[in-house]
Protein backbone atom coordinates (compact mmCIF):
# COMPACT_ATOMS: atom_id res chain seq x y z
CA UNK A 1 0.00 0.00 0.00
CA UNK A 2 1.29 3.17 -1.03
CA UNK A 3 2.12 5.84 2.07
CA UNK A 4 -0.25 8.54 2.55
CA UNK A 5 0.20 11.85 2.37
CA UNK A 6 -2.44 14.36 3.99
CA UNK A 7 -2.15 18.27 2.68
CA UNK A 8 -3.56 20.69 4.64
CA UNK A 9 -4.25 24.50 2.93
CA UNK A 10 -6.93 26.67 2.68
CA UNK A 11 -5.52 27.78 -0.99
CA UNK A 12 -6.94 25.57 -3.52
CA UNK A 13 -3.98 25.99 -5.88
CA UNK A 14 -1.70 24.81 -3.39
CA UNK A 15 -3.53 21.63 -2.67
CA UNK A 16 -3.61 20.96 -6.31
CA UNK A 17 0.09 21.19 -6.96
CA UNK A 18 1.09 18.96 -4.18
CA UNK A 19 -1.55 16.43 -5.35
CA UNK A 20 -0.10 16.11 -8.38
CA UNK A 21 3.65 15.78 -7.41
CA UNK A 22 2.86 13.93 -4.69
CA UNK A 23 0.84 11.13 -6.55
CA UNK A 24 3.50 11.54 -9.34
CA UNK A 25 6.25 10.11 -6.44
CA UNK A 26 4.01 7.23 -5.73
CA UNK A 27 2.22 8.84 -2.51
CA UNK A 28 -1.81 8.30 -2.21
CA UNK A 29 -2.84 12.24 -1.43
CA UNK A 30 -5.55 13.36 1.27
CA UNK A 31 -6.42 16.93 1.24
CA UNK A 32 -7.61 19.32 3.85
CA UNK A 33 -8.95 22.81 3.42
CA UNK A 34 -9.18 24.04 7.23
CA UNK A 35 -7.40 22.85 10.65
CA UNK A 36 -10.70 21.32 11.84
CA UNK A 37 -11.14 19.11 8.53
CA UNK A 38 -7.15 18.90 9.16
CA UNK A 39 -7.79 17.04 12.49
CA UNK A 40 -10.94 15.14 11.11
CA UNK A 41 -8.67 13.21 8.30
CA UNK A 42 -5.49 12.71 10.98
CA UNK A 43 -8.08 10.76 13.50
CA UNK A 44 -10.03 9.01 11.08
CA UNK A 45 -7.38 7.94 8.15
CA UNK A 46 -4.04 7.91 10.47
CA UNK A 47 -1.94 9.36 7.20
CA UNK A 48 1.88 8.47 7.45
CA UNK A 49 2.81 12.01 7.42
CA UNK A 50 1.03 15.74 7.40
CA UNK A 51 2.11 19.02 4.97
CA UNK A 52 0.12 21.89 7.33
CA UNK A 53 -0.27 25.11 6.36
CA UNK A 54 0.23 27.62 9.11
CA UNK A 55 -2.48 30.28 8.59
CA UNK A 56 -6.11 28.44 8.07
CA UNK A 57 -9.51 29.00 8.93
CA UNK A 58 -11.16 26.91 12.15
CA UNK A 59 -7.72 25.97 14.11
CA UNK A 60 -4.37 27.23 12.60
CA UNK A 61 -1.29 25.14 12.07
CA UNK A 62 0.37 26.21 15.52
CA UNK A 63 -3.25 24.61 17.20
CA UNK A 64 -3.41 21.22 14.93
CA UNK A 65 0.47 20.99 15.54
CA UNK A 66 -0.05 21.23 19.51
CA UNK A 67 -3.24 19.22 19.69
CA UNK A 68 -1.66 16.27 17.62
CA UNK A 69 1.35 16.40 19.64
CA UNK A 70 -0.69 16.01 22.47
CA UNK A 71 -2.84 12.90 21.57
CA UNK A 72 -0.75 9.90 22.14
CA UNK A 73 -2.44 8.13 19.42
CA UNK A 74 -1.29 10.86 16.70
CA UNK A 75 1.43 12.02 18.47
CA UNK A 76 4.63 10.10 16.56
CA UNK A 77 3.14 11.57 13.25
CA UNK A 78 5.50 13.52 11.00
CA UNK A 79 4.65 17.45 10.50
CA UNK A 80 5.91 19.26 8.01
CA UNK A 81 4.91 23.21 8.35
CA UNK A 82 4.13 25.26 5.29
CA UNK A 83 4.39 29.11 6.01
CA UNK A 84 4.32 32.13 3.66
CA UNK A 85 5.26 34.05 7.13
CA UNK A 86 9.10 34.65 6.67
CA UNK A 87 9.95 35.50 10.09
CA UNK A 88 12.39 33.43 12.30
CA UNK A 89 10.15 33.91 15.11
CA UNK A 90 7.23 32.14 13.23
CA UNK A 91 9.39 28.53 12.23
CA UNK A 92 11.22 28.55 15.85
CA UNK A 93 7.54 28.49 17.23
CA UNK A 94 6.58 25.77 15.26
CA UNK A 95 9.07 23.39 15.67
CA UNK A 96 9.04 24.28 19.37
CA UNK A 97 5.42 22.72 19.45
CA UNK A 98 6.84 19.73 17.44
CA UNK A 99 6.92 20.22 14.01
CA UNK A 100 9.64 17.67 12.14
CA UNK A 101 10.49 20.34 9.30
CA UNK A 102 9.22 23.99 7.96
CA UNK A 103 9.25 25.46 4.21
CA UNK A 104 8.82 28.54 3.32
CA UNK A 105 6.59 29.87 0.34
CA UNK A 106 6.44 30.02 -2.64
CA UNK A 107 8.25 26.90 -2.50
CA UNK A 108 9.42 24.10 -4.97
CA UNK A 109 7.02 21.32 -5.20
CA UNK A 110 10.00 19.33 -6.11
CA UNK A 111 11.56 20.35 -3.07
CA UNK A 112 8.67 19.34 -1.09
CA UNK A 113 8.57 16.00 -2.21
CA UNK A 114 12.46 15.60 -1.36
CA UNK A 115 11.49 16.71 1.60
CA UNK A 116 8.32 14.28 2.42
CA UNK A 117 11.21 11.33 0.95
CA UNK A 118 13.67 12.10 3.36
CA UNK A 119 11.07 12.51 6.69
CA UNK A 120 9.08 9.00 5.66
CA UNK A 121 12.95 7.32 5.11
CA UNK A 122 14.14 8.78 8.87
CA UNK A 123 10.66 7.56 10.52
CA UNK A 124 11.11 3.86 8.43
CA UNK A 125 14.53 4.03 9.73
CA UNK A 126 12.80 4.53 13.84
CA UNK A 127 10.95 1.91 13.45
CA UNK A 128 13.24 -0.58 11.86
CA UNK A 129 13.60 -4.17 13.48
CA UNK A 130 16.40 -5.31 15.11
CA UNK A 131 17.22 -2.51 17.76
CA UNK A 132 14.83 -4.74 20.61
CA UNK A 133 17.00 -4.47 23.67
CA UNK A 134 19.63 -1.34 22.59
CA UNK A 135 19.68 1.13 25.60
CA UNK A 136 22.00 4.01 25.44
CA UNK A 137 23.62 5.07 28.79
CA UNK A 138 25.36 8.33 29.54
CA UNK A 139 25.60 9.83 33.20
CA UNK A 140 21.93 9.87 34.28
CA UNK A 141 20.65 9.58 29.82
CA UNK A 142 18.77 6.27 29.97
CA UNK A 143 17.87 6.15 25.85
CA UNK A 144 15.65 2.99 24.84
CA UNK A 145 15.74 2.86 21.20
CA UNK A 146 13.28 0.52 20.99
CA UNK A 147 10.56 1.85 22.71
CA UNK A 148 11.87 5.53 21.78
CA UNK A 149 11.74 6.64 25.45
CA UNK A 150 14.02 8.95 27.38
CA UNK A 151 14.20 8.89 31.54
CA UNK A 152 16.74 11.14 33.41
CA UNK A 153 17.32 9.76 36.98
CA UNK A 154 14.23 7.70 36.47
CA UNK A 155 12.18 10.01 35.56
CA UNK A 156 10.56 10.29 31.65
CA UNK A 157 11.11 13.31 29.36
CA UNK A 158 9.26 13.50 26.34
CA UNK A 159 11.47 14.29 23.04
CA UNK A 160 9.99 15.21 19.58
CA UNK A 161 11.30 12.71 16.88
CA UNK A 162 14.04 14.98 16.06
CA UNK A 163 15.11 15.87 19.16
CA UNK A 164 15.04 11.91 20.00
CA UNK A 165 17.53 11.52 16.31
CA UNK A 166 19.68 13.95 17.79
CA UNK A 167 20.03 12.96 20.98
CA UNK A 168 21.04 9.39 19.78
CA UNK A 169 23.56 10.47 17.68
CA UNK A 170 24.85 12.07 20.11
CA UNK A 171 24.99 9.05 22.57
CA UNK A 172 26.44 7.17 20.41
CA UNK A 173 29.36 9.08 19.61
CA UNK A 174 30.04 10.20 23.17
CA UNK A 175 32.97 13.01 23.37
CA UNK A 176 33.48 12.90 19.02
CA UNK A 177 32.16 16.67 18.14
CA UNK A 178 29.45 15.83 15.42
CA UNK A 179 29.40 18.89 12.41
CA UNK A 180 26.56 20.94 12.03
CA UNK A 181 26.44 18.85 8.80
CA UNK A 182 26.10 15.66 10.11
CA UNK A 183 23.52 16.29 12.17
CA UNK A 184 21.70 17.85 9.60
CA UNK A 185 22.01 14.94 7.09
CA UNK A 186 21.41 11.71 10.10
CA UNK A 187 18.97 13.36 12.11
CA UNK A 188 16.97 15.98 10.05
CA UNK A 189 17.32 13.65 6.53
CA UNK A 190 19.04 15.88 4.71
CA UNK A 191 22.03 19.11 5.03
CA UNK A 192 20.47 21.57 3.34
CA UNK A 193 21.44 25.39 3.16
CA UNK A 194 19.82 27.55 5.32
CA UNK A 195 18.88 24.92 7.50
CA UNK A 196 20.90 25.71 10.14
CA UNK A 197 18.37 27.93 12.25
CA UNK A 198 15.97 24.71 12.10
CA UNK A 199 18.81 22.85 14.43
CA UNK A 200 19.83 25.37 16.37
CA UNK A 201 15.96 25.64 17.49
CA UNK A 202 15.94 21.54 17.83
CA UNK A 203 19.30 21.76 19.45
CA UNK A 204 18.06 24.77 22.35
CA UNK A 205 14.67 22.52 22.74
CA UNK A 206 16.51 19.18 23.29
CA UNK A 207 18.55 21.52 25.91
CA UNK A 208 15.87 22.44 27.59
CA UNK A 209 15.31 19.29 28.43
CA UNK A 210 17.84 17.12 29.67
CA UNK A 211 19.99 20.24 30.87
CA UNK A 212 20.01 21.49 34.48
CA UNK A 213 21.00 24.92 33.14
CA UNK A 214 20.30 25.62 29.30
CA UNK A 215 21.96 28.31 29.25
CA UNK A 216 25.18 26.69 30.66
CA UNK A 217 25.00 23.33 29.52
CA UNK A 218 27.39 20.49 30.55
CA UNK A 219 25.44 17.72 28.40
CA UNK A 220 25.98 18.54 25.31
CA UNK A 221 28.18 21.26 24.09
CA UNK A 222 28.85 23.59 21.59
CA UNK A 223 32.06 23.48 19.47
CA UNK A 224 32.54 27.03 18.24
CA UNK A 225 32.30 26.88 14.35
CA UNK A 226 31.83 23.08 14.12
CA UNK A 227 29.09 21.20 15.39
CA UNK A 228 28.63 20.34 19.23
CA UNK A 229 29.62 17.34 21.57
CA UNK A 230 27.99 14.87 24.23
CA UNK A 231 30.55 15.23 27.64
CA UNK A 232 28.38 14.22 30.01
CA UNK A 233 25.12 12.90 31.39
CA UNK A 234 24.90 14.36 35.01
CA UNK A 235 22.20 17.20 34.68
Amino acid sequence: MPQRILVVDDDRSILKVLRAYLEQAGYLVLLAGDGEAALHALRHERPDLVILDLMMPHRDGWEVTRIVRADRILAATPIIMLTARVEDTDKIVGLELGADDYITKPFNAREVVARVNALLRRTRLDQRPGAVGQVLVTGNLRLDLNQHTLTIEGRPVELTRTEFNLLTLFMQNPGYTLTRDDLLDKALGYASEGMGRALDTHMRNLRRKIEHDPDNPTIIQTVYGVGYRLTGGAP
